[in-house]
């Protein structure tokens, strides 16, 4: 590989055909190479920059059938890593991502802060103007999902795609397992936990025209519920049982089962009381109650250790001294 880093960006193609000019053409010197996925456009994106783009860096990759964003994206890194890109960036091709905004994205990772940094439209509130508030509402229940099913909790805003990854962490993360929906960029943080890459937001502004988005937060909000539960119960499992054993193992192996068994007798004893007309002894209440006490207070311990570790020493920076 040359000593200047190769950096590329990935281009997920569906109904985009009135914005991916615009966008091609705003895209800087900084990068070397794009790969357009046209993922079973409709509007067939990619035959139209293929006659109508004058770039040189643009290569045009085809899926017959839609594969989602993941899977045009997971196809665009798979060629970038053939060619030996250095840093890979996935930006959309329907304008609401400002192509200007690349050398700030890229600049930890080639610096050595991170391994994987991300778009945060929510820093600044001034950022959200423009956000349609159904958006606004719906990131902040997504981003509490992403945080307990990744374990990155000083993240937010999880459905932007704006992102860049460094090509040694993404060799590691098996992308075949990887979401090829638009739970992508939530499942990219849980593998990225599981190899305990550094992960950093960069603030961002919001863009928004009349371009139309095909992600819709009610329509996506079960789906996403459902994937973050699977990926916490995975990254749970994995981090504290299989590779290693600590004190929060077994706070979280106490917690739970005292905080379940306190909810169930209360609830039990209660609805007794309530239909029996017999008020509950002093001793059938401490029983309901210290459980559910000591099972909250250990859980909040496990809490707190697991925004503890939060990985902070760049992974890229580990694989460069093993290899050197």
């Amino acid at each position: 590989m040359s000593s200047k880093p190769l950096i590329a960006v990935i281009i997920p193609c569906y109904r985009v055909r009135q914005h991916i000019q615009s966008v091609l053409s705003e895209i800087g010197a900084a990068v070397d190479k794009i790969y357009l996925v046209d993922d079973g456009c409709p509007e067939n994106t990619g035959e139209f920059v293929e006659k109508n783009s004058q770039d040189c860096r643009v290569q045009v990759l085809y899926h017959r059938q839609n594969q989602g964003v993941g899977g045009a994206v997971i196809t665009g890194y798979q060629q970038a890593l053939l060619d030996g890109a250095s840093i890979l960036i996935k930006l959309d091709g329907d304008g609401q991502m400002n192509p200007r905004f690349i050398p700030q994205l890229i600049a930890p990772l080639l610096s050595g802060e991170a391994d994987y940094t991300k778009g945060n439209r929510f820093y600044h509130p001034e950022h959200l103007q423009g956000m349609p508030m159904i958006r606004v509402l719906g990131n902040g229940g997504l981003s509490f999902l992403t945080k307990l099913s990744s374990g990155y909790w000083d993240l937010f805003d999880p459905t932007n795609g704006y992102t860049a990854i460094h090509h040694a962490v993404l060799e590691l993360i098996p992308l075949r397992k990887l979401s090829k929906r638009f739970f992508f960029e939530s499942d990219v943080l849980f593998r990225l936990n599981t190899v305990q890459a550094v992960v950093m937001d960069i603030p961002m502004a919001s863009q928004y025209g009349n371009e139309q988005s095909n992600l819709k937060i009610m329509k996506i909000f079960l789906p996403f519920l459902w994937g973050n539960c699977c990926n916490f119960i995975k990254r749970i499992f994995y981090n504290y049982y299989l590779r290693s054993f600590s004190i929060a193992s077994l706070e979280l192996l106490l917690g739970l089962p005292l905080l379940g068994f306190g909810f169930i007798f209360g609830g039990v004893s209660w609805l007794n009381s309530f239909t029996t007309g017999e008020t509950a002894t002093a001793g059938t209440v401490m029983l309901a109650a210290l459980p559910i006490i000591l099972g909250f207070q250990l859980l909040l311990s496990f809490i707190n250790y697991d925004i503890s570790i939060t990985p902070r020493i760049p992974l890229q920076r580990k694989l460069r001294r093993t290899n050197s």
